[in-house]
């Protein structure tokens, strides 16, 4: 087992490994004397129940909440009635909520352990590729609101992270594919070595490939906790991605989305003279090796439009992140009025 320290307002570990969730209940510490899985309906029938189990072996009261599975989820009317759920069952601020799932679950029991009495425990044991190596990491929560995705929420910090790599291997490879999508991002903008790594299939180098990721995400989140300045970079592709995703209504994947925003963006960075065509060819290459998207069907204006709705976007600009050449990005303000063009780039064939 692999354990990586976090140092941001809170200090806290995430440890690695294969087979851990049975040891739950010893490696959790500090949980208070009552726990609140929040899972989702697909993860609840394979592994709530051994968390429980793990959990009750130190005399932890434990109680369980299910969502239905997927983005919708996301939502003010799911936040609230988890919330209710967690008075319901008299959890004190001493207490904890446990985030047993994927990205979805994570946001969504994050923020409400965020608001539930102002804050109380919150542990995140990430269920995919996805939350592995990027979501359960940093201390980011949201829901989703109608403008946009994660429009409403609050930084907070896991007092813990236990990521159990065995629990990947009952994924389906639509959700396997997700993931990569975020590993290729880490390897783009922050190690070459890693990205070259690639070549290799993720998914038989999965502890090293989770450990480097969150690696590389913790030392971010160490220099700029809140998103103010380097921590920008984590969303190399996620502005053209997230405008993917809602317009599709959530039907496109996030890491679908975000592979294909990752692809639409350095293609316009070799036609804004930021990284030369070998970077391009590198990024299409590897996200086609994972038979991830490299475009949409959504037209720039469409896209443009989108992006206005995304957090990120800065009253008369929005910041999106180019790729200088592999292993390191830079970051550029663009003009709202011409993000519609930035983005047609993007979506042009390279000759």
């Amino acid at each position: 087992m692999k354990t990586i320290k976090v140092k941001a307002s809170k200090i806290y570990d995430i440890k690695i490994g294969s087979g851990i969730l049975d040891d739950a209940g010893g490696l959790l510490q500090n949980t208070g004397s009552s726990a609140a899985i929040i899972t989702d309906d697909i993860v609840a029938p394979l592994y709530a129940r051994r968390l429980e189990q793990a959990l009750s072996r130190n005399k932890i009261r434990v109680v369980r909440y299910v969502i239905p599975h997927g983005e919708a989820s996301k939502s003010a009317e799911q936040l609230v009635s988890i919330v209710n759920f967690l008075a319901k069952e008299k959890l004190s601020r001493t207490d904890t909520v446990i985030a047993l799932g994927g990205g979805v679950v994570g946001d969504l029991a994050g923020f409400a352990a965020a608001v539930y009495m102002r804050g109380i425990g919150f542990i995140q044991i990430p269920t995919t590729l996805l939350a592995a190596v990027d979501s359960s990491v940093g201390g980011k929560t949201a829901i989703n609101l109608d403008a946009g995705k994660n429009l409403a929420g609050a930084f907070y910090q896991p007092d813990a992270v236990l990521c159990d790599i065995s629990l990947l291997s009952t994924l389906t490879p639509e959700v396997f594919r997700d993931g990569c999508a975020e590993v290729i991002k880490y390897g783009v903008i922050a190690d070459k070595k890693l990205f070259d790594s690639f070549e290799k299939p993720i998914k038989d180098q999965l502890e090293s490939v989770i450990a480097r990721c969150v690696e590389i995400k913790r030392d971010i989140v160490a220099k700029d906790e809140f998103e103010k300045s380097v921590r920008k970079f984590l969303n190399f592709g996620h502005t053209v991605g997230h405008a993917i995703e809602l317009l599709s209504g959530y039907e496109i994947t996030h890491g679908s989305a975000v592979a294909a925003g990752m692809a639409i963006v350095t293609r316009a960075a070799v036609k804004m003279k930021i990284c030369d065509d070998s970077c391009r060819q590198g990024v299409i290459k590897t996200i086609q090796r994972y038979d991830l998207p490299i475009n949409t069907s959504y037209g720039a204006a469409n896209l443009a439009n989108a992006c206005l709705s995304d957090k990120k976007r800065d009253g008369a600009k929005v910041t999106m992140i180019f790729p200088e050449k592999i292993g390191k990005c830079v970051m550029k303000d663009i003009k709202v009025e011409e993000l519609e063009n930035v983005i047609r780039l993007g979506l042009e064939e390279q000759p």
